[in-house]
């Protein structure tokens, strides 16, 4: 049996037992899997170089500026006002609300960049107004929960960072801009949008649901008045990427040079967040929350919420050296590659062992440190490899945040919901089974994806 499975073992075992069994945060169940496999290959030598090349990630910074994006979007109610437009339009219709909770929820994931701090931010419009028009409590705590971790593989989330810095280490001469990345990613979001909302239909059928009645449905006129500033809150952030995207190859690259046009690429990723501050900011209703003194103590308050998420992507990095150290990945690719089991055999397999090890292990961690692998191995069965690449969010983050027991989404739309476990967990298995059928048939290169 190669190492490689030895030490995966050690960190599933060691997450299993500290995290489910012992209840302790995940980030310390990662450290510590980190200690035992420093102990065990005797590399704690070399710890000081792992820890530098983690550090000297650039990814990691820009993780950092998107989760603290994500504070300030939340504390200043912008994503309110964008959810309630959004339910005063789409809430007239039968379902209504269960499809606002599903744009709504995708679109305002990808900004905050958390699954269950989005489902409880707009979970806590959606999740009551779905009950108020007669889904069942199991039913909108799912819809919510499955919507708001889709934000794990829409930009600009911070999970779909690691992907890129995957992609760019096995092809740094591709010539792949972030723009393009990104297009590749919401040409894959799209299908899994419909997805849902194809569900959120079938659901309401066979539970005839019914519109929102008027009495709940907030007034258009007033709701656009007070928050039409937020709905370009998604233009300042995406606007950037499409334009270097449409224009890195001519406009950009004539007047920069090659290597100029790159770096303003990737400067992409450091600087929007920051801009879409400075714009929540200035159209805050409340210039109180936005004053130095606010923001300073905002983000005292929420290193609570920056600290674990980025912890949690440093240790990655840091076992994801030591496994580069250990060629962990080579491993697991010759012996996957030695089965020989086929394209369909080899997607069908990545699928669930992502979906297996994503039960007891971060999303984000996944991709950092098995990301070149799975990028390696489904190239060599012909899958395109920015295809693979952009699907990283997709099988580990989505899949680790909606299925149990790691599933926190569902956990979180639960308490809202104040919905029974065993109704909630049986019909998540739904969306689940739904969720890992799209993913073997965008990775078969069965469905057209824009920007390919």
């Amino acid at each position: 049996m190669p190492s490689a499975f030895i030490y995966l073992g050690i960190l599933l075992v060691v997450t299993i037992v500290w995290f489910m069994l012992l209840k302790r945060p995940v980030y310390e169940a990662i450290l510590i899997s980190l200690i035992i496999l420093l102990t065990v290959t005797g590399n704690w030598g070399n710890v000081g170089i792992y820890i530098n090349d983690a550090l000297s990630t650039s990814l990691l910074y820009s993780m950092t500026a998107f989760v603290a994006m994500s504070i300030i979007l939340t504390k200043t109610k912008i994503i309110d006002s964008c959810v309630a437009i959004i339910l005063s339009l789409l809430g007239r219709i039968s379902g209504g609300a269960g499809y606002v909770a599903v744009i709504a929820s995708a679109f305002m994931g990808a900004l905050s960049g958390s699954g269950p701090g989005n489902v409880m931010a707009t979970g806590t419009l959606t999740i009551p107004a779905m009950k108020k028009s007669g889904f069942p409590a199991h039913l909108a705590a799912n819809v919510e929960s499955n919507a708001s971790y889709m934000g794990n593989m829409i930009p600009p989330s911070s999970n779909i960072i690691a992907a890129m810095g995957a992609f760019a280490a096995l092809y740094p001469n591709s010539g792949m801009s972030e723009g393009q990345f990104w297009i590749v990613l919401w040409g894959i979001a799209f299908w899994f949008i419909l997805q849902r909302l194809l569900m959120v239909f079938g659901f309401c059928k066979y539970y005839k649901v019914k519109p929102m009645a008027k009495e709940d449905l907030p007034s258009f006129k007033e709701t656009f008045k007070h928050g039409w500033q937020g709905l370009l809150l998604p233009v300042i952030i995406l606007l950037p990427f499409v334009l270097d995207y449409a224009f890195k190859n001519n406009f950009f690259t004539d007047r920069l040079g090659s290597a100029g046009a790159g770096y303003l690429s990737k400067s992409l990723l450091i600087f929007i967040p920051g801009i879409a501050v400075i714009f929540c900011c200035i159209i805050a209703k409340d210039k109180k929350i936005v004053t130095p003194h606010s923001i300073a103590k905002m983000f005292a308050n929420g290193v609570k919420t920056i600290a674990p998420a980025i912890g949690v992507c440093l240790i990655g990095y840091i076992i994801g050296a030591l496994f580069a150290d250990l060629n962990v990945s080579e491993e697991l690719y010759t012996f996957i590659a030695g089965i020989n089991m086929g394209k369909f055999g080899l997607v069908l397999f990545i699928c669930v062992f992502t979906c297996v090890l994503g039960m007891v292990i971060p999303g984000s961690s996944l991709v950092v440190m098995f990301g070149p692998m799975f990028i390696t191995s489904l190239a060599s069965v012909g899958v395109n490899p920015v295809l693979a690449a952009a699907m990283l969010p997709c099988i580990c983050g989505v899949m680790c945040g909606i299925t149990p027991p790691l599933g926190l989404g569902m956990y979180a739309g639960m308490t809202i919901a104040e919905s029974d476990f065993s109704k909630t967990f049986k019909n998540n298995l739904w969306w689940v089974g739904a969720q890992f059928v799209l993913q073997v048939l965008v990775l078969m290169g069965w469905l057209p994806i824009l920007g390919l």
